[in-house]
Parts: C-alpha cells; structure tokens; sequence
C-alpha cells in the first residue's frame, strides 16, 4: 500500500513540478528515446526477431517505470540504455546496416506497374532463369529497391530496358560483354547489367559455390536485396536474402515467389506499384 502510495506521490509531482519547470528537457528526452525505439523495433521487426521485440519492450516498461518513479540515479540508467543498445549491436550490426542504407536512398524514380504487367515480368523472369539453368549458363540478378550503393551501379553499364526472356539471356550469354557480372533489376526495367559486387569472406560456404554465390551473399549483406543466382558449373538456381542462402536448388515455383515477395510486399512498400 505504501509502495503504490509512493508511486502516486511521484506521479503527481512529475506533472506538477518536474515537468513544468524542464518541460524542454523532458520533451526532448521523450523524443530522443522515442526515435531510437522506433528504430530498433524497425530493425527487429524486418529480421523477424519477434521475441527480442517483446524482450526489448518488457525492458522499457519494466525499467521505464522503475526509474520514473523511485530514487535511482539516472547515470545508472543510462549505463544500461548504453549496454542493451551494444548487444542489439552486436547482435545485428549487419541488418542494422541494411537499415541505415535503405534509409539514406531517395525512393520513387521507378515507374508504377500494373498487376498484369507485373505478372508478365515475373513469368519472362522465371522463364529465362529456367533457361539458363538447363544451358548451365551462368547469372546473377539482383532485385533491387534503388538502395545499391552508387558505385555497385557505376561498376557496370545502366541498361534502362524492359525485362524481357530474351533480354535476361542476352546479357548473360556466355559472349556478351555484360555476362560476368550482375544485373540489377528495378522495378519493370532492367537498369543495370555487367555490376561488380561485394564478395563474402566467409570460409564456411560450400565448394560447389563459387564467386557468383559470393557476391550475392556479399550484396545481401549490405543491402536489402533478393539475389537470384545461376551457377555456370551444375545450373543450380540458388535465391539469396538478407546475407543467406534462403534457398538452394530452387525450381519455378521457389523463383516465382521470390518474386512475388519482391514485387508486391517489397516495391508495394515502397509505394511504387
């Protein structure tokens, strides 16, 4: 009964006392938390760590309360804010990369696509990958939201033309000036072919994949992308995302989701179907 009387006492001297006379500083703190919640629930919520969300939202109640109302000191609370914000981290240095690249990038200089055309798109995709991989022809097609680094892009040629089957092909014919590097798709346009990108260093990776395999997790790493990989030595279709193999020897059906997620939750996200 104390303790609750406790509680009511610092609750109504906050608001009457405490928050008149540094109502700025208050507000700022509030903002300042506020943000830097926003952000680590958008980081945690992409990489689909939702009991790390409850764990982190139980920590703010729980100490959020704890400090508010007692006579702890602030400092202290701030060594924990500092300790919890190094674990996530730690935890997900790489997708919090991810986040800050995708929010650095300025979205919308696509065209907007119907569902019918983006059906069309999607099967002249699959099409061609199937293609290549009964030829062993080797590619790599990364499905981009505009958030590559720039010099992913300037590494090869833009392109700026429709996706079509025999357009896939073409840039990754085994003669073609393009066809060692990677093709960017956006949207319903292939914008850039012959790309150079980032090679993973991990030693864990399987023999059988080779430098395409490497870009594509070293690509995903750094940005939020769907890798669609052609090996040139077995054919095998491999899809990449968010820095992992999230499937291997994938078929149609594997491909044509991939791509489904990309068009209509990645770019309607996005605002630009």
């Amino acid at each position: 009964m104390q303790s609750w009387e406790k509680i009511q006492t610092a609750f109504i001297k906050f608001f009457t006392e405490t928050l008149p006379q540094q109502y700025v500083s208050v507000i700022l703190q509030f903002l300042v938390y506020a943000v830097l919640f926003y952000f680590v629930f958008k980081v945690l919520k992409y990489n689909k760590a939702e009991k790390f969300i409850f764990a982190v939202i139980s920590f703010v109640l729980v100490f959020g309360v704890a400090f508010a109302f007692s006579n702890f000191d602030s400092q202290l609370l701030l060594i924990i804010i500092i300790l919890v914000a190094l674990l996530i981290f730690t935890m997900f240095h790489t997708e919090i990369k991810r986040s800050l690249l995708d929010a650095s990038v300025k979205k919308g200089k696509g065209e907007r696509l119907t569902g019918a055309g983006v059906e069309f798109i999607m099967d002249e995709i699959v099409r061609a990958v199937q293609n290549m991989s009964k030829k062993d022809i080797g590619a790599l097609i990364v499905l981009s939201n505009e958030n590559l680094p720039e010099g992913i892009i300037e590494s090869g040629t833009v392109v700026n033309a429709d996706i079509t089957a025999q357009m896939v092909e073409a840039v990754f014919y085994p003669k073609a000036p393009l066809h060692d590097g990677a093709m960017i798709i956006e949207g319903n346009k292939i914008y850039a072919a012959g790309c150079f990108l980032p090679l993973a260093q991990s030693e864990n990776l399987p023999k059988e994949m080779g430098s395409r395999h490497r870009a594509a997790l070293g690509v995903a790493s750094v940005a939020s992308v769907t890798v669609i990989v052609v090996s040139e030595e077995t054919g095998i279709i491999s899809i990449v995302k968010n820095g992992a193999v999230k499937k291997r020897y994938a078929d149609a059906a594997d491909i044509k989701s991939a791509l489904s997620e990309y068009y209509w939750s990645d770019l309607t996200a996005e605002g630009k179907l």
